[in-house]
């Protein structure tokens, strides 16, 4: 589905991404994990063909960046973006079918087929919407607009799903419901890949298999997530003593504790 290799991006003289390199293949589910600044966009814009890295090699979809047409090949990546700037009052069934023409409002006069109509629906009630088909974007809740730009970016039956940061403003409930949502997905869909973007362990959805660590733009370690994910290595990364636990698939971590009586910095 992807793969990157040795791929530096330099902006304005500034190397915000070096010698980063990882392969995510079908049925995988990465999480790209680091602080601000890290990169994390930045190496989601190459994994979505929207940027080229400066040096090195990057496949979409088994297609070089720089030999291919981007536009075509983006048609075929889902990429979900919580800021999307929709700002009429189109119900969810309408938002859901813009995934099929690639823009914000429906296409005048354009009408989808009975097939496409029913794979609405049936995303729609796959991401908990039968409820709230008609209802208009600006009265949704922020939970509710996630769940909508998922089954959008399904619409064209994409192979590679990207999510940046899909639970931006979300409370405690709308980032459970999206969370669950996100496993019932990969449950339908088995040789769909997703990258999701956070910085938020508590957000990974108990279906990650793989994670990439980035810090300053480099990876600290990239795998199977039961490797990657590590106290000491998500202290190296966030700059913190972090320890982890994990239930049920699902991640906790919180600052390690100091034995009593020992001094700060031990």
């Amino acid at each position: 589905m992807l793969r990157v290799r040795d791929a530096d991006v330099v902006r304005d003289g500034r190397t915000i991404l070096r010698a980063v390199t990882l392969t995510v293949r079908p049925g995988e589910h990465w999480a790209l994990l680091g602080p601000n600044g890290a990169g994390k966009s930045t190496l989601l814009g190459l994994l979505g063909a929207t940027a080229h890295p400066t040096r090195g090699t990057v496949e979409v979809l088994g297609r070089p960046l720089g030999r291919v047409d981007v536009r075509q090949l983006r048609r075929q990546v889902g990429h979900v973006d919580p800021r999307h700037p929709l700002r009429s009052a189109r119900p969810v069934r309408e938002v859901v079918l813009t995934g099929l023409t690639g823009t914000l409002e429906r296409v005048p006069r354009w009408t989808p087929t009975a097939e496409e109509a029913e794979r609405a629906e049936w995303l729609i009630g796959l991401l908990g919407l039968t409820a709230r088909r008609d209802t208009p974007w600006p009265v949704l809740s922020q939970g509710e607009r996630g769940r909508t730009l998922i089954a959008r970016a399904l619409m064209p039956c994409p192979r590679l799903l990207l999510l940046d940061e899909p639970a931006t403003g979300l409370d405690v409930a709308g980032r459970e419901q999206l969370i669950d949502r996100l496993d019932t997905l990969r449950a339908a869909h088995q040789e769909l890949a997703t990258v999701l973007v956070t910085h938020h362990l508590e957000e990974l959805p108990a279906g990650t298999t793989h994670a990439l660590l980035l810090r300053d733009g480099r990876c600290l370690a990239a795998g199977r997530v039961g490797a990657v994910l590590t106290g000491d290595r998500l202290s190296a990364c966030f700059d913190h003593p972090l320890e982890l636990t994990r239930s049920d698939g699902r991640w906790r971590v919180r600052t390690t504790r100091r034995p009593r009586g020992a001094p700060a910095g031990t």
